[in-house]
């Protein structure tokens, strides 16, 4: 395989294939046959958009993604996380809040928490999420890490033996040919205080078709392998984005999700349960509900915090434990993720406390006598 990048109702993708076209289950196929200008966009749903945005922030949706549209306007959660909207052009959020690039101390690395480090494999995707944390760069230039940097990392891994975690991010790992991603994890496995490497992708989510046999076998060889992904609302749930993730938990891979909060698509409620619900039923444990960072371009998906705050109200004593994942605001200026969570505290004294269940009923729980 190339060693580059490759160039309620039941969702229509998990109907009867057999009106697809041929190839539509070959991920190359995929991407070579993504949505990727306005134009092509316009003919497909009869809207027109503003390729002002377009220039700025790129545009690319699969087939199989654009599929599980229902309705073609913003109302519609799968069109309004893939379609570009003119208000991505207000400028007044920070292109890189989180301050990446000045926790990068290697080309391709970086190191904000003294025991984890994130690389970036590559700089593109499938498809492009309109709220992306990483806007200013994901899509904008075509890059793929090379020998020369993935070098440095390994010596920067070495010589920072207190990292023991490993994230390989981009874009998206999975855009990557399977000898090419797995010359990435060899040699980062190489590094002997590695001792959990975890993979970002949304592939299962927007071309569950990329998770073949080939790419699971080839990877299954460097672990344990964390597989984080990213489903954010139930009308992502196929059969086809629920093989992939079963082909993945077969194989060894401890499958997660992290999800982002975004303003008239998942802040309900209802929809967290239900997306928790499935996610579980999968075997992909909810691990975060990301706060919608302060990227430019994203204000218009943006919620208050105290929305996500109802939302892990409404879901603790309704799912286990194993089904609420955990809110959190990755702070700006590069200072980490705040978890975030309802009072169950209401008092504290030597003798005791008095805590708040799900049901709003008060509890005192004695202290030690002793302590």
């Amino acid at each position: 395989m190339d060693n580059e990048i490759a160039p309620n109702e039941e969702p229509p993708s998990s109907r009867d294939s057999s009106d697809k076209p041929p190839g539509w289950s070959d991920w190359i196929w995929q991407l070579a046959n993504r949505i990727k200008s306005v134009n092509e966009l316009k003919e497909r749903t009869g809207i027109a958009i503003s390729a002002k945005t377009t220039e700025k922030f790129p545009l690319s949706i699969t087939p199989y993604y654009f599929s599980l549209i229902r309705k073609f306007d913003y109302s519609d959660p799968i069109f309004k996380m893939c379609v570009p909207h003119e208000e991505e052009l207000t400028e007044i959020m920070q292109d890189d809040p989180l301050c990446e690039d000045q926790m990068t101390p290697v080309s391709c690395l970086v190191h904000r928490y003294n025991d984890r480090a994130l690389v970036f494999s590559t700089s593109v995707c499938s498809v492009y999420c309109r709220y992306c944390t990483r806007k200013r760069s994901v899509g904008v230039k075509d890059h793929v890490i090379n020998d020369t940097e993935l070098n440095g990392i390994t010596d920067y891994l070495s010589n920072n033996p207190q990292i023991s975690d490993v994230i390989v991010s981009g874009g998206d790992p999975f855009m990557l040919g399977t000898d090419k991603l797995v010359h990435i994890i060899e040699k980062i496995r190489s590094v002997k205080s590695v001792d959990i490497i975890r993979i970002g992708t949304k592939m299962p989510v927007v071309l569950p078709h990329r998770i073949t046999n080939e790419l699971v076998d080839e990877l299954k060889l460097y672990h344990p392998i964390f597989v984080n992904t990213h489903f954010n609302h139930p009308n992502e749930f196929t059969k086809e984005s629920k093989a992939a993730c079963e082909r993945l938990v077969n194989n060894g891979f401890v499958v997660g999700n992290q999800s982002v909060l975004l303003r008239g698509v998942n802040d309900d409620k209802h929809i967290q349960e239900e997306l928790c619900r499935g996610l579980v039923k999968m075997r992909v444990r909810p691990y975060y509900l990301f706060q919608c960072d302060l990227v430019q371009g994203v204000e218009h998906f943006r919620t208050r915090v105290s929305k996500g705050i109802e939302i892990m109200e409404h879901l603790r004593g309704r799912l286990s434990g194993l089904a609420i994942p955990q809110f959190v605001v990755d702070s700006p200026g590069g200072k980490g993720k705040i978890p975030v969570m309802p009072t169950y505290l209401i008092s504290q004294t030597p003798e005791k406390v008095v805590l708040r269940n799900y049901r709003g009923e008060l509890v005192d729980y004695p202290e030690p006598a002793a302590y």
